[in-house]
């Protein structure tokens, strides 16, 4: 983000799936980027300390085998993302959802940034190629300025088809290109949004 960027007053922290049940390596795997959990808790701080909205989001699996079903003690945010909820002086929302985009969720994510008129946002959270790439997708699709703070995620590696393996580098580095370089979204730091949102 060029350093003239600024981010605006009203723009939204959409912090996503930050959730216990992604801890569970041997149900997900080995994640990447361990350094994510400090950046989205630093990109929570910031946007409190500032008075911006903060949304929550919480995937609430309709698997039986997922850790993220509803019920379950790894449907629960992690404890850094849990007691920082409700501490921030602007907007705060909790978003429930069963599928990837928060943009299909309850409340309605759509109607309650156009009710407030926010045109922009930030993303954030679990996991990046999945729930965070297809909000992001979409909030562009949408008409909304997007900004994806790639350090603000982490994912897991993945069989695709022909037997095709791709790590979670990888796949973190292929969201990167295909957001930013499609047009969906800007691709930023968390020190980037940290230091533009003071």
């Amino acid at each position: 983000m060029r350093a003239e960027r600024e981010i605006d007053t009203d723009a939204a922290l959409v912090v996503i799936d930050v959730q216990r049940g992604f801890e569970e390596e041997a149900y997900w795997g080995t994640r990447n980027n361990p350094a994510a959990d400090g950046n989205i808790a630093g990109l929570i701080d910031a946007w409190q300390a500032s008075g911006r909205p903060v949304v929550f989001v919480r995937h609430d699996s309709l698997k039986p085998d997922s850790p993220l079903r509803a019920g379950q003690p790894g449907n629960g945010f992690q404890g850094y993302v849990e007691e920082r909820r409700g501490r921030g002086s602007g907007p705060e929302l909790l978003l429930t959802k069963s599928v990837n985009s928060a943009f299909y969720g309850t409340p309605d994510l759509r109607e309650w940034l156009d009710r407030s008129g926010i045109r922009q946002f930030v993303v954030a959270g679990v996991q990046t190629n999945m729930c965070a790439e297809t909000t992001a997708r979409m909030g562009g699709n949408l008409g909304y300025e997007v900004f994806f703070a790639l350090d603000a995620t982490y994912t897991f590696g993945l069989t695709g088809p022909y037997g095709w393996v791709l790590g979670a580098d990888e796949l973190a580095r292929a969201t990167a290109v295909s957001l930013h370089g499609g047009g969906f979204a800007k691709v930023v730091s968390s020190a980037e949004l940290i230091a533009a949102a003071g």
